[in-house]
């Protein structure tokens, strides 16, 4: 009687446990088997392949009502999915592993459906996964998404049916990207190594001057790269022997970025040879000019140059409400590296050693206007429209003029003619 007892007790805890809400594991192959099972009449519909058509904006993507609908909240070890039917009642929710082998199993045994995602660390490699067997993907963009700030409740799950919802009734509201293509991210990887690096370096320098002046030293201004070789002889002698490990991963960071920047350089000279229309401007490098061409990929996704200074997220922040219309900050959307990268040739541009060019007398004048933060809403400005610059010549193959008044001219060829 009392084995009865207990047995009863084990069968009824996963019972107790699911009217708690309590998630329970279970294999992916096990739960779509249950599905399938469930929706043997549903499934007998004809399914409608992806809508075919124009992907280069968001109205070319329709309402889904015959088919199922999958959302997908994806997390970076476990991932919450919600799938929809064809009336859009909730068939069921559970989650799986965020692992290559596990998206698969359970992409591949589901209908022909389409998949809601957000965009993320996660969110390329899954795109591509589900794509393979013949899912229709959208990938979400949060950033432009309404109402995810008015929400009192959030968790994994709801994400997910939201997702779900939105993608099937109104997924213009997701605002859907299309992500880079696998060798183009794979390229990336060099640059964002880099600025990894660089970053490191930056943090050391700092914190050797930090220190240094804390004992009442002082390291005398000087490039990154002779960092090294001339913080030696100024360091003081009581904390010499203590900072010299520091000295020492400076020198190797440096060699290892000088490295980066001889296979960027390559692989601008031999893959990307569109970055040579981007280096006729005084102040893009190989660096600049290859973060450019992969974090765009092609000139194509803006139908007109002036879109990429808002893409980047170096135009100002907007939230007019009747007659009050503030003045913020620049959005900072887009690529935060790129970003970096531009405005940085932009403080070249107007710096010293700058040539004269229609770009540095624009910045010029808005330094002119006075102000406590001039200089750096002229940097700010200069990087914007030095963006739009490079996508025009990108986009047109012209020779650029520094002083020709609209900074661009016909190629040879077409002028000849």
């Amino acid at each position: 009687m009392k084995k009865h007892s207990n047995s009863l007790k084990q069968s009824e805890a996963p019972a107790k446990r699911r009217k708690l809400g309590v998630v329970v594991e279970r294999k992916p192959q096990e739960v779509m088997a249950e599905l399938i099972v469930k929706l043997a009449g549903q499934l007998d519909v004809e399914i409608v392949p992806a809508v075919e058509g124009k992907k280069d904006g968001r109205d070319a993507v329709h309402p889904n009502l015959d088919r199922l609908t999958v959302g997908v909240d994806l997390g970076d070890q476990w991932s919450n999915y919600c799938i929809l039917g064809l009336g859009g009642e909730t068939l069921v929710e559970g989650q799986f592993r965020t692992r290559k082998q596990e998206v698969a199993e359970f992409f591949q045994a589901l209908a022909m459906s389409r998949v809601v995602v957000e965009v993320g660390t996660h969110s390329a490699w899954v795109r591509e996964i589900i794509a393979g067997f013949g899912h229709e993907v959208l990938v979400a963009n949060p950033r432009l998404m309404e109402g995810s700030k008015r929400r009192r409740r959030k968790s994994d799950r709801i994400d997910a049916e939201k997702l779900a919802r939105l993608g099937r009734m109104d997924p213009k509201s997701l605002h859907p990207i299309e992500h880079r293509s696998t060798e183009v991210r794979e390229d990336l990887v060099i640059l964002r190594a880099r600025d990894a690096l660089v970053k490191s370096r930056t943090e050391l320098i700092n914190s050797v001057r930090g220190q240094v002046k804390s004992m009442g030293g002082r390291v005398t201004g000087c490039s990154s790269v002779a960092f090294s070789q001339k913080a030696i002889a100024e360091i003081p002698e009581e904390v010499h022997e203590t900072l010299q490990p520091l000295l020492r991963l400076i020198a190797t960071l440096s060699e290892e970025i000088k490295t980066f920047d001889q296979r960027i350089e390559k692989l601008a000279a031999e893959k990307y040879m569109q970055t040579q229309l981007l280096r006729q401007v005084s102040g893009v490098g190989p660096v600049t000019a290859l973060a450019f061409v992969l974090t765009l990929e092609t000139p194509l996704r803006f139908a007109r140059s002036r879109d990429v200074g808002p893409y980047l997220g170096l135009v100002p922040k907007q939230e007019d409400s009747g007659d009050i219309q503030p003045q913020l900050g620049i959005s900072k959307a887009g690529d935060r590296m790129l970003r970096k990268l531009l405005v940085g040739s932009a403080h070249y541009i107007l710096g010293p050693f700058g040539p004269d060019t229609d770009l540095r007398r624009f910045g010029m004048r808005l330094c002119e206007r006075g102000g406590k933060n001039a200089k750096k809403r002229a940097a700010v400005a200069v990087a914007r429209k030095l963006a739009v610059l490079l996508h025009r010549l990108w986009a047109s193959g012209e020779v650029y003029e520094p002083l020709g008044h609209g900074s661009v001219t016909r190629p040879a060829q077409a002028v000849a003619a």
